[in-house]
């Protein structure tokens, strides 16, 4: 089975967003848990050679040593394995458990890591794979009609990594410019050696760790990255406040560019960083390192649990049947029988990027652009020492399920049954997809659609008339698109032309836009439903149609820039007016690669 992210074959393992709004930093270490934890060693009782059941203390190194170097010329190979040995002592103390082994940091040079990885890419060189991955983006928002996926996933990851753990070959690897010693951040060395931690006493090669759906994927990342996160920021504070420790480097040291990176896939993949860390904490905070090594153990399966840090959050079944017709079909060997499952962070993140990239104010149609932007931004709760990203709004909150099966339509083509594994099959045809979302209460599913209906009608500028297809007729999301509410489910379908959404969806009680103007806008047509509508659908076309169709011009104050440009001191991605793009971008240069077989 395929999945759209590919987190779990080369999963990120950022230090996220090392620099902080402001340089704000807790004040200093939180009080150690209680507990049977383990009590770290005294320097006293920290010598060479020791086993590995002293906790903080490692090969003679104790956590409240000093270096006596930096690390302005770079690190010598005597000098890094100094600071591993430091930063592991570390780890322990803060983590109160010892690593059962050593970790091995190796270097290699850009051009060396751009070699290897060359044939890897976001799914490899599967082209049936990559058409289903491309739908899969596209009905998010984020991937346009003539973009690529893949392209976009790789220029998020590709040339900013600047290391990896490999739990296959247990060791990290740290990317270098060519013929330079290293320089290195030590959170950031703190975060991977806390993976190579997780994989001492969890096997993080494990079938558990990988998510079948790219929903599951970013929820199980939830508890490995949080964790991460949330041990990187005691690590933080307490340099901040009593140990002695090396300065980050000044730039990125592993020589990557600064691509022109697809913020919502950056924002959908730094989702585990951000609630993950919040999600240990309270675990943390209410049963102790026992919970977390729990919960490891049975990772959260929905990106909700983490968001609303709820391990026993409900969801619900989705009921789908394939009724295409016409030549439509879907892919049964991507994903989960052809289906992925995005999450209420991916579909946060969708409407979200509309304020980001197109200026529309979706998810509150009352307020400017700006302030759609900050509803991510700026969230109320924070994490200690760096800034955090909201995933919660009630357009999303009540997702109980979702199963979004990408449709091929290549006639001819397709006459022997499986051509769409050929390459060029991959421009050939028709693509579209129906996208099936299951939610807790019927108000919740209205909630979505009419959000929805805003994002639609933003994009193709007319107003929804209940009870048609939808056409948008140019730009980065041009086609026909369905939208039908049956009490709680929600569900959306889309192809090139509005008689392909009658074919995918041959039972919807939708008709193709008529030609004339026509009354119909006001979506008043209250017959335009199946059982479950109960007027609200109507009415909430009304709204999605008044806010959707204005918001990109509402809020257009002259200063509320909100795409990768925003020069405002509150604008993307929520830091100070020099720093903001700057210190996502290198949140972004630290992407670090966890491999799994």
């Amino acid at each position: 089975m395929r999945r759209v992210l590919t987190l779990s074959f080369v999963a990120a393992a950022i230090a996220l967003l090392s620099i902080g709004a402001g340089g704000a930093v807790a004040a200093g270490p939180t009080a150690a848990i209680p507990g049977d934890a383990p009590t770290s060693a005294t320097a006293a009782e920290c010598g060479v050679g020791d086993g590995t059941d002293l906790v903080g203390c490692w090969n003679g190194t104790h956590y409240e040593d000093e270096l006596s170097f930096n690390q302005t010329d770079g690190l010598t190979e005597s000098e890094l394995e100094a600071l591993t040995h430091l930063t592991m002592a570390r780890v322990e103390h803060v983590r109160e458990r010892p690593f059962r082994e050593e970790v091995p940091v190796e270097t290699v040079t850009r051009s060396e890591f751009t070699n290897d990885s060359a044939s890897g890419g976001a799914g490899g060189s599967d082209a049936a794979f990559q058409r289903w991955n491309d739908q899969v983006w596209k009905a998010l928002f984020v991937v346009g009609e003539d973009e690529n996926a893949s392209d976009a996933i790789d220029g998020v990851y590709g040339g900013a990594v600047t290391g990896f753990y490999s739990p296959s070959a247990g060791e990290i690897v740290l990317v270098v410019p060519e013929g330079e010693n290293p320089q290195i951040d030590p959170s950031t060395l703190a975060h991977e050696l806390v993976h190579a931690m997780q994989d001492q006493y969890h096997d993080l090669t494990s079938p558990r760790y990988v998510g079948t759906t790219q929903d599951a994927d970013l929820a199980v990342d939830g508890i490995i990255e949080g964790e991460a996160v949330h041990i990187e920021e005691e690590y933080d504070a307490r340099c901040a406040a009593e140990w002695s420790c090396l300065a980050p480097p000044d730039s990125d040291g592993g020589g990557g560019s600064t691509p022109d990176y697809n913020f919502g896939i950056l924002q959908t993949v730094l989702q585990p960083y951000s609630g993950g860390a919040l999600y240990v904490e309270e675990l943390v905070d209410e049963g102790g390192w026992s919970a977390v090594n729990e919960t490891m153990n049975e990772p959260p399966t929905a990106t909700s649990e983490v968001i609303h840090r709820e391990p026993d959050y409900e969801t619900s079944e989705v009921a789908f049947e394939d009724t295409a017709t016409d030549g439509w079909e879907t892919y049964p060997d991507q994903g989960v029988d052809g289906a992925d499952t995005a999450g209420e962070a991916s579909m946060f993140v969708m409407f979200w990027y509309q304020s980001y990239e197109y200026r529309h104010a979706v998810l509150d149609p009352d307020a400017t652009v700006r302030e759609n932007v900050q509803i991510h931004t700026q969230p109320d709760e924070g994490l200690r020492t760096r800034p955090n990203y909201n995933y919660a709004h009630e357009s999303t909150d009540g997702w109980a399920g979702d199963e979004l099966y990408p449709y091929r339509n290549d006639g001819d083509a397709t006459a022997d049954g499986d051509d769409a594994t050929d390459g060029d099959d991959a421009t050939d045809g028709e693509d579209g997809y129906v996208w099936v979302t299951e939610w807790q209460t019927a108000a919740d599913a209205t909630e979505f659609r009419e959000t929805y209906l805003r994002m639609l009608t933003a994009h193709g500028g007319d107003d929804y008339a209940a009870g048609e297809v939808y056409e948008v007729e140019d730009g980065d999301f041009r086609g026909a698109y369905g939208v039908e509410r049956n009490g709680t489910t929600v569900t959306v379908s889309h192809g090139p032309e509005p008689a392909d959404v009658l074919e995918l969806r041959p039972d919807a009680d939708l008709e193709v836009p008529s030609t004339d103007d026509g009354d119909d806008a006001n979506g008043t047509d209250d017959d335009d439903e199946s059982d479950g509508a109960d007027g609200t659908d109507a009415d909430g076309s009304d709204d999605g149609t008044d806010s959707g169709g204005e918001s990109g011009t509402d809020s257009d104050d002259g200063d509320d820039s909100a795409g990768p440009d925003a020069a405002t001191g509150d604008g993307v991605p929520g830091f100070g007016a020099p720093v903001a793009l700057v210190a996502l971008l290198a949140a972004v240069g630290l992407l670090a690669r966890r491999t799994r077989p």
